[in-house]
């Protein structure tokens, strides 16, 4: 697994897969870089695929505070080392405010935009508020009970009861990280600024998936986004909730594929 040594991170670790343009796929919170295991293989038959680990989960270490703005320009440095100009990135849920950072700090590098189940909106008062509790709890030995809720809301309670090795999988894979990560990713999100002004004048296509049961980010937080750009691509999955690469893989990989040629064609 290659790595890049930043500022803020000794190695930076991401997966390479696959040949052809460039497409980065960024995780959310509290997974890792394998959260996109279940849709990579047919990416990769197609595209060069850049999978980074944040630091403080799988195997990038976490050294010191990291905010979502030094994470986007890692992203920047792995691009550099790998020799691509131009990229479609596509962010889920934390991975898509690193995303929107990243087209925030460097959009002549963005051929795309897809966010997936995320928002260019920073926290209102409430989220916030929701989040800092957290951080205490965590702090106070409550890391298990805080990511074991955090994780089963992830899903509904249909596919919970379907698929609960899968849903377990993802519960197993949050209590590996260490939780001043955990705290970390929080704050980090807390500290977010609104980032919704950069899509008017976005030189790129955006593509937007949500879930009609996703309790996390709700469609209706994020729907009035979806005409800021001058070209959206718009898809709700009306049994998913807020994990469409477990929940709905064959449709998030179907949608991607179309959004990524739509890119490189345009």
């Amino acid at each position: 697994m290659p790595s890049v040594s930043t500022t803020f991170c000794s190695a930076l670790h991401y997966h390479k897969k696959g040949t052809g343009p460039a497409v980065v796929l960024l995780h959310g919170f509290p997974a890792n870089s394998g959260l996109w295991s279940y849709v990579w293989d047919e990416l990769a038959s197609h595209y060069t695929l850049i999978v980074p680990d944040f630091p403080g989960v799988g195997s990038s270490p976490l050294e010191q505070s990291v905010s979502l703005e030094q994470i986007a320009e890692g992203i920047k440095q792995i691009l550099d080392t790998e020799n691509i100009d131009k990229t479609v990135i596509a962010g889920h849920s934390m991975g898509g405010y690193v995303a929107f950072a990243f087209a925030d700090l460097h959009p002549g590098r963005v051929a795309g935009l897809s966010v997936v189940h995320s928002t260019p909106a920073a926290d209102d008062d409430e989220k916030k508020q929701m989040r800092r509790k957290a951080i205490e709890l965590i702090k106070n030995g409550g890391k298990a009970a805080f990511l074991k809720q955090a994780v089963y809301g992830l899903f509904t309670e249909d596919f919970r009861r379907a698929e609960p090795a899968k849903v377990e999988e993802q519960l197993t894979t949050a209590m590996s990280v260490q939780e001043n990560a955990l705290i970390n990713f929080y704050q980090a999100m807390i500290e977010r600024p609104d980032r919704s002004k950069l899509l008017i004048n976005a030189s790129y296509p955006v593509q937007w998936i949500m879930g009609a049961q996703d309790k996390v980010i709700p469609e209706q937080k994020v729907l009035p986004f979806t005409c800021h750009a001058p070209v959206n691509f718009v898809t709700i999955y009306p049994d998913g909730a807020h994990m469409s690469m477990i929940e709905n893989p064959g449709q998030l990989q179907a949608d991607l594929k179309e959004f990524i040629q739509y890119c490189y064609k345009a």
